[in-house]
Order: C-alpha cells, then structure tokens, then sequence
C-alpha cells in the first residue's frame, strides 16, 4: 500500500498565501484579516481547485448538525467576506466562482508547498472522458500549459525582468530611448511581469560605480539583473534588411546568460515599427509564461499610447529624466511630447504629475483634465493612472479615487503608487488603521523610496503611536535615508514627545533652504499653540517682508483677535491666485472673526468651484458654515451642520469641525456634548499635530466642566491649559477672558 500523502500547509494563489496550520491569509507576505468561518470555507475550497463544492458539502464539514446557526445565511456571509478579502466578485470572478443553489468552485491555479495543483474544470466534459484528456484539457484552459515549456525555463509572477537599451544599427536617432519607452509600456500592461523600475535600476547602477543614465549594454544590463536578484533580462535590436525593419527581442537568463525565448518581426515602414514591436512583445509575453487569458484582456499595442515616434521619443527622455535628475528637469520633455501629439494621454498626465510637485495646481489640474478627456487613447495601465489620478486630485471625488486606486492593486499588485495614494485617502476618512495597512505595503515593495517611512511614521502619529513612529523614523536613518518630508516629520515627533532639545537640534542642523523654511513655519506654530503669537508673527514673516497672512489669519481668529484676523485673511485672500491651498483656512478665519458677509460668499464660490471635492465639502464647507451660524448665536445650526461628518471626523484637518462643534455645544448649553468634543481633540494629539485647537481645547473643556458645576474638574483643565500658556502674550483676548473665568472659579 502507498504511503498516504501528508496534507499541504501552504497553499499559494496568485499573490496570495494560506498557511492552512497557522491559520492566516496572506497577500504578498502581509497578513490580512479574516474570521475564522471565512477562512475555513477557503481551505476547503483551495482542497479541491477546479471541483465543485456543494453547500451540503461544506455544511456537512464546517457546520455540524447541532449548531443552531442559519445555514444558508453563514454561508452566504462567509463568501461575501472572502471574497471581499480577495478582491474578487461574484460578477467577474477571478477565484471563487458561485454555481447557483448547487456550490462554489475555486478557478485559480493553486500550488501547495510548492507544487502546483492543477484546476480541473470538469463542468463541461462527460464522465465518460478519460481523466488524462480532461487534466490536459484543463492546463490548456487554465493556460498552465505551454509547448514552449519543455524547452525554456519561464518566469514566475515573483521574477522581475530588467529591460536593456534597443541596439540601434539603423543609423536613425529616433530609435534611441523610444523603442525600449515602447517595449515597457507594452510589457507594463502584463499584471504576470514585473519590470524592474528606473528607480531601482539607477540604485544597482551607482553600486556599480556608474553613472544612473548609463546605456544598458547587454552585458551592463547582465550584471545589473544579477546585483538585483532578477531573474531575466530582454534585449531588443533594430535593424534594416532591405526596405524593412527588422525588431527582434531575446531573453536571457541573468546568471547563465542561456537564452530562455527570442522573438523577431518585420516592419515594411518606419511607421509600422511600433505595431511590429508591440507583435513581438505580445509574443514574448506568452513565451515566457503569461496566460492567453490575461494577455488577451491586457493587451492595448503600443500605438494605443501615440503613434508619433517622436512623441514617444521625448516621453521616454522625459521619464529617464525624472529618475535621474528629478520632475523639473523632465518637464520640457514632456511639454515636448505633447507638442509632437496633442492626443498623447499620458504626456498629459505627467505634466499634471510634474507640475503637482511644483504647487502650480492649476496647471497640474488642466493637464490632468485634458489626459483624462484622451482615455480612449490608452492601455488599461494608464488608464488607471490618470482616472485615479483625475478623479483624487482635480475633481476631488476621493471614494470614486480609491475604487480605482484599489482596482489598481487588484491587477498590477506590486505597483506601490496606489498603496501609497490609498493611505492618503484612508487618512481623509479618518481610517488611520487602513492607511498604516496601505503605506506598510508601499514600505515592504519599495524599502528604499525615504517617502513609504514618512508615510508610515506619520500613520503611527496618527495613531498615537509614538514609540513605533520613531522606530520606522529610526529604520530610515539606518539606511541613509534622508528628506525634507523625513526632518519635519522628526520634528513633529519630538513636539509631540516633548522634546525641545531635539526640535531646536533639528532647525540648527537644516542646510536646505526649503527644509528650513518648512521648520521654521513649523517652530511658529508651535510658538502659537504656546500662546506666543508675536513670535510666532515674526517666524511666520519672511526675509523679503512677505507675511503668511493665511497662517496667522486663523491663528488670530481662535484667538479672539478679531480684527487683525479679518485684515491678515482679507490679504491672503487678495494673494491668492486660486481657490485652492491654504483658501478654506482663509474663509474660516473670516468666519471666526466676525466677518460672515465675505465669509459667505467665498464659501460659495468654495461650492462652485469643487461641487464635488469631498474634503472641501465634507469638512470646510460645513465648518464654515458653522463657524457663521456661531457668530449668528445660532448654535443648533452649527451643530446640526456639523452632525453629519461624525463617522468621517476623524479625518478632518487638525479636528477643526469637532473643536468648532464643541464650541457649539458650549453655546447651546450642553456641557456633555461639549466635553466630549474636546476630550477627542486632547486625546488626538498626533492628528491635531501643531494647530491650536489643541491647547485650546484645554480651555474648552474647562469651560463644560464649569457649565457642569463640577469646580474640581473645572479647575484642574483651567491650570492645565494656564500651565500651557505661562509664557503667552499678555494681551491675547482668549487668555484675558480664561484668566478672569479660572479667578472666578477660586
């Protein structure tokens, strides 16, 4: 009798992993959670890939007939839950396949431990036909199986590939760059390939001792593949033979240097060159291992993109340029490109991108607005990237940004710029558990890009965990990493801890010009939330006499000091050359201080300008509105206004609308509410950050107390915040008013 076969405890599909002992789902090494029930029905499931499993079946092994449960209920719940683990659907599935009142069969290749488990899809097929024509049958469904497999050892979704530069024996420039922009746009589409980016083959080309815009000759290329782990690397040459062009594309085995598939077409014209290249590298796609079924639904050619070499060929500098040298050096490429081909989508796209990095935000949103009207014009790939990109940063719409941003995720898993954008937009909604998730996966796919720390430092900030925020801090400075974003965000981290030693450290120790002015905004702030508002004027003000007149605005307004807080916003609304930035703050500013008549109708241009921008009218606009109704004595508006944010206020900027809220309450009489309100700014710190809400809060809360006749609470938050405010400006009208309220209470 034959052994019996131990029961594999991985099993792998996809990008996702199940630890059948361990009882853990995975997706990409990283933990995701699910519930017990869930988990069970997808071990079940992964048992028997390509079978169908009956409800009875699964009823019979997860439900015991003693447990009052509802059946058909649980199950139905269980399979929501999976699949919403999973990113799939009942409509489209990619794993779970529901067979209507009979069961569920898994249709995506498993292996367990290492081998792979074939699907077999018997629905179709008779009894009666013999098992081997119907496990043939499968791989050839399933596109597991390929002749070309005996010969050539192909690729795995794990295995990154490494792209040379064209040889060019043409003789004809337009060649150089643009082919090789080609071939990578085509093979980006593949969710199967990774690429290896520009990023990290610059980073292998300084290891080397070479410069980051060297040529990847064959063998530059070859040793560039091996010091990165890759797998393969693919050469591509064109060449003339006669009137004809001819592209062919090898790949190569970076430690052997064997040939593992090869691919050559002709092209009749120069402009028939980039439909040849797109032939061949469809072609290579299925050579080297990739399913006819994703390569059928991810296949736009090249000429999808442009169909002007020329264009291309300033695009792909442009790119090259951006790696190397930064966004501002690869801009006129790609105002280039888009000269060359006004209907070139992504040229578009990358002007918004690179004029975002340079605050121009009008310009940043018209390009993005024209590539997005050109989206017939791209490859699925690019799609994505510029309605993601439209819909997040032009029309503001966040839910409909992060639907595509996830979708993203779906098919081309180890991108990381939408994880890195899901955690912005997990933040706006005040989820600071799921944006820790999203930019903790952005770390572990790039754990050299400085930006993942900042990102998941700042998401432990949020979450008031301070300890760790300074371990990934800690992380980035082992690895040499430094940036702007990395410095201020060690300073917020010490004010935060209370450590001035290290905030002054950090100023003294800034060489860049921006960082300094960047913590020099941030020491002001905190001389603000200290009460020092004339210091805090003084480092807000810059050497050539230019005042932040939108940063005191708001400042003074919370202050009490009303006129000076309507004359500062009134001239940082005169500055301001759109409605975007700090413009909101400047609207509340005038709506604190008593001036409701502008306040109104700026917010209304505010409405008009971003009907659909979720944070201007989910935050600002209420909080505006609010702050009106306030100096309208009108408390029940201002928190009728301010109801509806609550499941989202979390994510507010600095919890404005939940300090203003409680400013309502107070009004209205109704301490409870009040309490609460600032008791959630003191307990959020890390969010707050340096506005100051948060020692004012202090004295709100005080000032429930007090409505609550409760003088011990009272007076221990007045003390509090008078501690806070010790070195304060004398003659601040807040701190006049707490002083003679606190004399009262003794």
């Amino acid at each position: 009798m034959a052994p019996e076969t131990q029961a594999p405890t991985i099993l792998r599909f996809g990008v996702f992993e199940v630890d059948v002992r361990a009882g853990e789902l995975r997706k990409q090494g990283v933990r995701i959670k699910l519930q017990e029930q869930p988990f069970q029905v997808l071990t079940q499931l992964l048992k028997r890939p390509g079978e169908l499993v009956t409800r009875e079946e699964l009823r019979a092994q997860l439900w015991p007939s003693d447990t009052f449960v509802d059946f058909d209920n649980g199950l139905n719940t269980s399979i929501n839950k999976l699949r919403e683990a999973l990113g799939d659907s009942a409509d489209n599935s990619r794993f779970i396949e529901t067979l209507p009142r009979r069961g569920y069969r898994f249709i995506a290749p498993v292996t367990s431990n290492g081998r792979k488990r074939p699907v077999i899809t018997t629905h179709n097929w008779k009894i009666a036909v013999p098992a081997a024509i119907v496990v043939l049958a499968a791989f050839v469904i399933a596109g597991e199986f390929s002749w070309h497999s005996r010969k050539a050892k192909l690729l795995t979704e794990k295995d990154t590939i490494v792209l040379a530069d064209f040889a060019n024996t043409t003789g004809e420039p337009i060649f150089d760059e643009t082919l090789k922009q080609g071939l990578r746009v085509q093979l980006e589409q593949s969710p199967f390939l990774n690429i290896l980016s520009d990023q990290k083959v610059n980073e292998q080309l300084q290891l080397m001792g070479r410069p980051k815009d060297e040529r990847l000759t064959q063998d530059v290329t070859r040793e560039v593949c091996q010091r990165a782990g890759s797998k393969a690397f693919l050469i591509g040459t064109i060449s003339i033979l006669g009137t004809h062009y001819v592209i062919g594309l090898k790949a190569l085995n970076c430690r052997t240097g064997d040939g593992l598939a090869s691919e050559q077409v002709e092209a009749g014209s120069r402009e028939h060159v980039l439909k040849g290249l797109s032939e061949s590298a469809t072609s290579m796609r299925k050579k080297l291992g990739e399913s006819l079924a994703t390569i059928e639904k991810y296949d736009a050619p090249v000429e999808a993109t442009t169909a002007s070499l020329e264009a291309l060929q300033a695009y792909s500098l442009g790119m090259k340029t951006w790696h190397a040298k930064g966004p501002d050096a690869a801009l006129p490429f790609f105002q280039r490109a888009v000269e060359l081909d006004p209907q070139f989508a992504m040229g578009f796209a990358r002007l918004g991108s690179v004029y975002a990095t340079q605050g121009e935000e009008t310009l940043s949103a018209e390009n993005t607005r024209h590539a997005h009207e050109l989206l017939e014009k791209v490859s699925l790939r690019e799609r994505l990237y510029i309605e993601a990109h439209y819909y997040d940063h032009v029309t503001g719409e966040l839910e409909k940004a992060a639907r595509l941003y996830e979708v993203w995720q779906q098919i081309y898993p180890r991108d990381v710029e939408p994880y890195q954008n899901l955690s912005d937009i997990y933040a706006n909604f005040g989820n600071y558990e799921k944006a820790l998730e999203e930019t903790s996966m952005a770390l572990r796919l790039q754990p050299d890009n400085v930006e993942n720390y900042v990102g998941v430092g700042n998401s432990y900030i949020c979450l008031n965990r301070l300890d760790e925020a300074r371990a990934v801090i800690k992380n980035a400075e082992d690895h040499k990493l430094e940036s702007e974003g990395l410095l201020v965000t060690r300073y917020d981290l010490a004010f935060l801890k209370g450590d001035m030693a290290e905030m002054e450290r950090l100023v003294r120790t800034a060489t860049r010009k921006e960082t300094l002015d960047e913590l020099v905004f941030h020491q002001a702030y905190v001389e603000a939330d200290h009460g020092r508002l004339r210091k805090a004027r003084e480092l807000l003000s810059q050497p050539s006499g230019f005042t932040c007149h939108a940063c005191v605005s708001l400042i003074e307004a919370h202050f009490g000091d009303a006129k000076q807080a309507q004359r500062d916003a009134a001239l940082a609304v005169e500055v301001s050359e759109n409605l975007t930035g700090h413009f909101p703050a400047q609207v509340l500013a005038l709506a604190l201080a008593g001036d409701i008549t502008r306040a109104e109708k700026l917010a209304g241009e505010l409405n008009d300008k971003f009907p659909l921008n979720t944070v201007v009218q989910r935050f600002w606009l209420p909080t505006i509105r609010a702050a009106v109704a306030l100096e309208r004595k009108d408390a029940n508006k201002a928190v009728e206004l301010l109801r509806e944010m609550s499941p989202y206020e979390l994510g507010s900027p600095w919890l404005m609308p939940v300090y203003v809220r409680g400013r309502a309450y107070l009004m209205q009489g109704n301490s409870g509410g009040a309490a609460a309100d600032f008791q959630v700014v003191i307990d959020h710190p890390g969010i707050v950050g340096l506005s100051v809400v948060g020692s004012l809060a202090r004295l709100g809360l005080a000032r429930a107390y007090a409505l609550e006749d409760d003088t011990v609470k009272s007076r221990a938050a007045y003390e509090k915040f008078l501690e806070l405010w010790k070195d304060a400006d004398p003659d601040i009208p807040i701190l006049v008013q707490a002083k003679a309220e606190y004399a009262k209470l003794r």
